[in-house]
């Protein structure tokens, strides 16, 4: 009898591990680091399968490091209607000039392959809310 408890209790313990694992891959893949070098299929291909924001940063940005956590916050509360792809302007001069970044942070909305929609600087986290409600269809299941 305690060796069958044991049993069931460990094959709770793997099928838990197993879904944990699986929905960390999951939330992985909502937020890419993307370079100069596979820009063109992590955003602009990607775009359209599912929206892709692209928020441009830098390290030393002070806003960039107010509105990325935000982002990040968001995608997940979103489950998959977008991927979030972080772009380091100073790693990434070639992207960053053909989008003309001039300011950051500089948040692009792609769909389709085609830009859509941004906004540039750290505006509060309500009105990042309302940007992508505005663009973004949420998926509440």
């Amino acid at each position: 009898m305690v060796s069958e408890v044991n049993e069931d209790i460990e094959a709770l313990i793997r099928k838990k591990m197993e879904e944990f694992m699986e929905s960390s891959k999951a939330q992985q893949r909502l937020i890419v680091e993307v370079s100069d070098d596979n820009f063109e299929e992590e955003v602009v291909e990607r775009s359209k399968e599912v929206p892709v924001v692209v928020d441009f940063w830098a390290p030393w940005c002070m806003p960039c490091r107010i509105v990325g956590p935000v982002l990040e916050k968001l995608v997940r509360e979103y489950r998959g209607a977008f991927v979030l792809a972080k772009v380091n302007v100073d790693m990434n001069p070639v992207v960053s000039q053909r989008y003309m970044i001039m300011s950051i942070p500089s948040v692009k909305l792609f769909k389709d392959g085609k830009v859509v929609d941004e906004f540039i600087g750290a505006i509060p986290e309500q009105y990042i809310r309302i940007w992508l409600e505005k663009n973004i269809e949420k998926d509440l299941s």
